[in-house]
């Protein structure tokens, strides 16, 4: 997909999305045939009750489900590409994943409500905003560290360079959501 397109075309589009759970209980129907679209340029909110499905249609898309999920049918298609793992098994799963691996945080990503369920409390948040600019951009740990301060800059966090040597307990609710 060219620029043109891109600008005038769906960057994500999710059709008929059913994510399942095995549970003790038995098989627990978590997203029942969700479809949207989001046009480049867009913003869209999901928005529902407590329980009704917000996350995991999230969690599906960006390949996050737990061990005990799996999507049971449906396609998400995200910059043209097929993103959806139904009726994948065994090599085309292991595939999958890295592929999966490729996009997220790199092209796509995911802000958590709670950002205290995502930051990990043990690490200093340098080692936590670098990592995936050295795995994803494959920048050196020199240019990781400027770019985290630029980044903490551009979302309005002071003394960038003071803050990425702390922990995310000495940071905001919403430092820790713009981190």
């Amino acid at each position: 997909m060219n620029m043109a397109e891109r600008q005038n075309g769906k960057i994500l589009e999710v059709a008929h999305l059913s994510t399942d759970f095995q549970t003790e209980q038995g098989i627990v129907q978590a997203v029942r045939d969700v479809s949207f679209h989001l046009n480049t340029g867009e913003v869209l909110g999901i928005v529902g009750e407590s329980g009704s499905g917000k996350s995991v249609t999230m969690l599906s898309i960006m390949g996050l489900l737990s061990d005990n999920g799996w999507v049971r049918e449906g396609s998400v298609l995200f910059d043209g590409r097929e993103l959806s793992p139904v009726g994948l098994a065994g090599q085309e799963l292991r595939a999958y994943e890295r592929k999966m691996q490729g996009i997220r945080g790199n092209e796509i990503g995911m802000i958590f409500q709670d950002p205290m369920t995502y930051l990990n409390p043990v690490l200093r948040i340098d080692k936590q905003l670098m990592e995936p600019l050295i795995l994803h951009k494959r920048l050196s740990k020199d240019e990781a560290y400027k770019q985290a301060i630029k980044l903490m800059e551009m979302v309005g966090i002071p003394s960038p360079e003071r803050r990425l040597r702390q922990y995310p307990h000495e940071f905001s609710g919403g430092m820790r959501q713009r981190v």
